[in-house]
């Protein structure tokens, strides 16, 4: 196999843009974790269990998606499989350390009045903010169009309708998700959740009569996406809600690249 460079987001996008391409003009494949190459038509946009054949089609540079991004496709490639997805709602409750060491300070230590926020424009104790990256021209923010973008490349739906509202939370670690999903065809809610139950990646736990669905506080630390809330959204003919929460620093970034690698190695087996 050709050597493997990992460019995490830590380098910044423009560091990334500088030097892929250069290591990868010397045989090397670049696994990068900024939002640089995630949109370029020549370079694959990878989460291992949705679209691992993807890899294949590599020029040397293969980008690791959006954390927010990542865990709602897994779920979403299998139902889209199965009942062909016709629109996405996203609305996300994203903690604080997507916004790295800044945003933990502002939730730890907001409660000090004497406080001044290192990260974010309004305080996140006891506050939500819905307002992740800038804001664009179109009154969506980039986090929202990062997670739209994403989700047509990542599904191979390139005109799938999707909209998204995402909030940044006072949570430390990991993002929880409701998304609103709507089908072409007509599905069985108990077959729709076993699909979900024999899914690579995915822990189902949906049992409302017990107080169990997931929850950050328990997704933190694990790299499988946790889904429940799963029910019928009676207001449309074919609709489901969904709840998914998985760790935005494991799952959502460190651990889909090392996937993404495990994937390239065993590719590279079969070779042999």
């Amino acid at each position: 196999m050709k050597d493997l460079i990992l460019l995490y987001s830590l380098v910044g996008g423009e560091t990334s843009k500088k030097f892929a391409p250069i290591a990868a003009s010397k045989g090397c494949i670049v696994v990068d974790n900024s939002s640089c190459w995630r949109m370029d038509k020549e370079v694959p946009l990878i989460v291992p269990e949705v679209n691992s054949e993807e890899i294949k089609k590599n020029k040397g540079i293969i980008a690791n998606p959006n954390c927010s991004t990542i865990q709602a496709v897994v779920p979403l490639k299998v139902l889209d499989d199965k009942y062909k997805i016709k629109r996405i709602v996203y609305s996300t409750y994203q903690a604080v350390s997507g916004a790295g060491l800044k945003g933990i300070n502002d939730l730890e230590n907001g409660i000090n009045p004497n406080y001044e926020l290192q990260k974010f424009p309004h305080p996140i104790v006891n506050n939500c903010l819905p307002h992740i990256d800038v804001f664009l021209d179109n009154g969506y923010t980039k986090e929202e169009e990062k997670m739209i973008d994403e989700t047509r490349k990542i599904l191979g739906r390139p005109d799938l309708p999707i909209t998204a509202t995402t909030v940044r939370v006072p949570v430390i670690n990991s993002h929880s998700e409701a998304i609103n999903v709507e089908f072409e065809n007509e599905f069985d809610l108990e077959e729709l959740i076993e699909s979900l139950k024999k899914a690579k990646g995915i822990i189902v736990e949906d049992d409302p009569k017990n107080n169990i669905y997931p929850l950050a506080i328990n997704a933190s630390g694990h790299d499988e996406v946790y889904v429940g809330r799963i029910r019928r959204d009676f207001s449309i003919k074919n609709g489901v809600n969904l709840w998914v929460v998985a760790d935005n620093l494991r799952k959502g970034a460190a651990s889909n690249a090392i996937q993404i690698v495990e994937e390239m190695i065993n590719l590279d087996k079969m070779k042999k």
